[in-house]
């Protein structure tokens, strides 16, 4: 079990951002082992054909299905809208000492700190001696490392990002009105059946245990579509992190939204009907017109609309603008009479 000791000032330091490298890494989880994640099989049946051919051996060989993952692959990101590029170079500073450490842990197990959603540590790898080799020569294992993270990244992610990020965004949009509006009890109320919150302390269940406080370092909180079904956790002398699948996660892969309520259709349109049942989640304007298969167009002037009606609203997010419904619009698309 582990348990983060709040003060009053660790609660207003309780903080989000998301990460294209912790999506990267975790989707390397799903693609070696797609049936504990099934979710995310049409995923997996698009990227596969594109993976054809490139060489990632060193990086699977580091990214087990279960297990530890060096923590260096996975910084915690710096800022609430992190930079593919920027992490990636986080990464390539990695000291030598700890790169030889971590890929020593990968190699024969580890029961130590942080386990980065890592599940059953502490196996021993059969390869022992390839593992040496590796960490003997942590440069140059880490440049190989950097460059199949950049190849893997181009080939079966970025080509997703918007969606994906689309999704993390909207729900640190949605976490960040609920920190604001109840603390951090209203935060962890309904984040994941293994977290929860007991008076001044936060409970995450795991194999491993650790209890400590924050002591003013607050605790970032990261949603990560590929982690789902479970959490992640990292502690000291790491920054205190926990990583968690975000709400509305069963949507992504979805090529169009559920056909709205006969009621709600004959009552706002079909189209706009569509429009406020696919804002389960908050979700961009590209976003929405490719799950609706409609122009962007088209789909602004009917959020214009709906908006004007009071049933959505809009949020910018760094260069973009993320529409979520209200609560007039939630009350609408969940009534009753609307089924």
């Amino acid at each position: 079990m582990i348990e983060f000791v709040f003060r009053i000032d660790d609660v207003a330091r309780v903080r989000f951002a998301f990460s294209p490298l912790w999506e990267l890494v975790h989707g390397l989880r799903v693609l070696a082992d797609p049936s504990r994640r099934a979710l995310h099989l049409p995923w997996v049946r698009a990227v596969r054909p594109r993976l054809r051919g490139l060489d990632l051996e060193l990086l699977r060989s580091v990214v087990p299905p279960t297990g530890y993952i060096p923590d260096f692959l996975t910084p915690p990101p710096e800022t609430p809208l992190p930079d593919f590029g920027a992490e990636l170079e986080i990464v390539r500073a990695t000291p030598p000492e700890v790169v030889a450490k971590e890929l020593r842990w990968t190699g024969w197990g580890s029961t130590e700190r942080g386990d980065s959603g890592r599940g059953d540590s502490g196996r021993e790898n059969a390869a022992g001696a390839s593992w040496q080799v590796m960490a003997d020569e942590p440069a140059r294992s880490l440049e190989v490392l950097c460059d199949q993270l950049e190849r893997f990244w181009n080939a079966a992610v970025e080509p997703y990002w918007e969606g994906i990020s689309d999704l993390l965004e909207g729900d640190v949009l949605r976490r960040t009105r609920a920190l604001a509006a109840n603390g951090a009890e209203g935060v962890f109320a309904d984040l994941d059946p293994a977290v929860r919150w007991r008076g001044d302390t936060l409970f995450v269940d795991r194999w491993w245990d650790y209890r400590g406080e924050l002591a003013g370092r607050g605790l970032l909180l990261v949603p990560s579509v590929f982690v789902w079904p479970q959490v992640s956790v990292m502690v000291p002398p790491y920054q205190p992190m926990l990583s968690y699948p975000p709400y509305g996660v069963a949507t992504l892969w979805e090529s169009s939204p559920a056909a709205p309520p006969d009621a709600l259709a004959a009552l706002i349109g079909r189209r706009r009907a569509e429009l406020l049942i696919a804002l389960v989640s908050p979700a961009s304007t590209t976003e929405l017109s490719r799950r609706l298969n409609v122009t962007p167009g088209a789909v602004s002037q009917h959020l214009g609309v709906l908006r004007a009606c009071g049933l959505v609203t809009g949020h910018r997010l760094g260069r973009r603008v993320l529409y979520t419904r209200t609560r007039a619009g939630d009350a609408l698309a969940e009534s009753p009479s609307a089924q």
